[in-house]
């Protein structure tokens, strides 16, 4: 038993998904690992296929009258089931994955706002040198927006074609205990702020706009 895992009082849930369709996905095989990785230090994964989240395009008129997608209902009701959540996502021209944006945009109208204080970690794999990077970066800005706190720690793996093994583990030895120290390190912050809260604080955006109820995402 871990020493991570004697600390807690009771398993930290993770919501864990990658955010790419496609089979075979690095992506997907990152988020393997990271499964692997909570479970070994005492976590619980709650693993999901980015399918089960699939909508369609967001429609303000849709939502005008009450209605949600199915993607959308399950999305928020495993968001509010977990601790915490861990997107593995690829990086599509530059920037984040449409469906991932889509699905962030349905699950923000609901009430309560579900991302709001809620801790995530974001991954990628690509074969680039900056290993989807850039598509991080682009996704950390709606899920700031609404309030969840994005771990500073993103992990990116660059060459991700050629960083696996044949039975899944990174054959760096190097980047693989970066990758589980950098796991450790979020989990610790969860379990922190579920066990022992000393501060609460409110992160509110401020771009000098008068708060309104047609435009406040952050409850």
């Amino acid at each position: 038993m871990s020493e991570l895992q004697n600390k807690k009082q009771e398993p930290m849930r993770f919501l864990l998904f990658s955010a790419s369709m496609r089979t075979g996905s690095l992506n997907t095989r990152l988020a393997t690992l990271a499964a692997i990785v909570i479970e070994k230090n005492g976590g619980k994964v709650d693993f999901v296929s980015m399918s089960e989240f699939d909508c369609p395009s967001f429609n303000e008129d849709l939502h005008a009258q009450g209605s949600h997608p199915p993607g959308a209902e399950k999305f928020r009701n495993r968001l509010l089931a977990n601790d915490a959540f861990i997107i593995a996502s690829p990086e599509y021209n530059g920037s984040l994955p449409g469906n991932v944006k889509n699905i962030i945009d349905w699950v923000s109208r609901f009430r309560p706002q579900p991302f709001n204080e809620r801790h995530a970690l974001l991954l990628s794999a690509s074969p680039s040198m900056v290993g989807g990077n850039r598509g991080l970066w682009s996704l950390r800005v709606p899920l700031e927006h609404l309030g969840a706190r994005v771990f500073p720690d993103m992990f990116s793996l660059a060459m991700a074609h050629q960083a696996f093994t044949a039975e899944g583990n990174l054959s760096s030895p190097v980047l693989a205990k970066r990758f589980e120290d950098n796991m450790i390190a979020f989990m610790s912050l969860v379990e922190a702020a579920k066990n022992y809260p000393c501060i609460k604080k409110a992160w509110v955006e401020f771009l000098g706009e008068k708060p309104d109820p047609v435009t406040e995402r952050v409850e």
